[in-house]
């Protein structure tokens, strides 16, 4: 999953080399960071957050086979 981020989020912002992602296993849940410039936070958000969502939508229909919740936190 944390490929999948890092691959969506450098196709929407200016400055693809300051992307970090990190991925932390709690239990059952998997929480994913995704750390951007601050120039291009608005670019991975969105308007009214649709963008974030839609990120976080691919990711979960993505990790549905998988065992457990994963959640995708923009920093």
């Amino acid at each position: 999953m944390k490929e999948l981020v890092e691959v969506i989020a450098k196709a929407l912002v200016d400055h693809p080399d300051e992307i970090v992602v990190t991925e932390k296993t709690e239990g059952g849940n998997t929480v994913i960071e995704l750390h951007v410039a601050a120039s291009d936070m608005g670019k991975v958000i969105g308007k009214q957050g649709r963008i974030a969502k839609s990120i976080r939508s691919v990711v979960k229909a993505a990790s549905s086979r998988g065992k457990g919740n994963v959640d995708v936190e923009i920093v």
